[in-house]
């Protein structure tokens, strides 16, 4: 999916489930989530039995939690049928393209462009000051404007 096609999805599904809050679009697709204890993991998506997961690190908290969840919403929106942890794990397939993706998934749904336009043009910030006001890291705001 090109990273029109994702900024097209996240204004669909807002528009559908008339939400822009990401937990509530995960509860209406049904999809199953898990809050657990992952370690140095901070989340991941999974399809068992066709049951959509997505798992949470239980120590997450605020933005990262936010951010965590709506990652891996992309990743069941963007590809369903991909399990990464067992890409990763047993396969040479790189999964560095579907991150990137959910990335600009998680970006383009949680940072508005009047946000952006707030900080970058209205009060003069750099990307680096505007994402250190968001919480997010600058790789994420600058992907965010591609």
């Amino acid at each position: 999916m090109s990273l029109l096609d994702i900024r097209g999805e996240v204004a669909y599904l807002k528009r559908f489930y008339k939400t822009e809050n990401p937990f509530d679009i995960i509860r209406a697709k049904n999809i199953l989530l898990l809050n657990e204890e992952l370690g140095l993991v901070r989340g991941y998506y999974n399809l068992v039995l066709r049951q959509k997961q997505i798992h949470i690190n239980c120590n997450l908290g605020g933005v990262q939690r936010q951010f965590t969840a709506t990652h891996e919403l992309g990743h069941a929106v963007i590809h369903p049928k991909s399990n990464t942890p067992f890409l990763l794990a047993n396969t040479y397939q790189s999964v560095d393209k579907m991150e990137i993706e959910a990335n600009k998934f998680a970006v383009e749904f949680l940072i508005s462009d009047d946000t952006l336009y707030e900080y970058l043009k209205y009060q003069e910030c750099t990307i680096e000051q505007t994402a250190r006001i968001l919480g997010y890291q600058k790789e994420l705001i600058e992907l965010r404007l591609k």
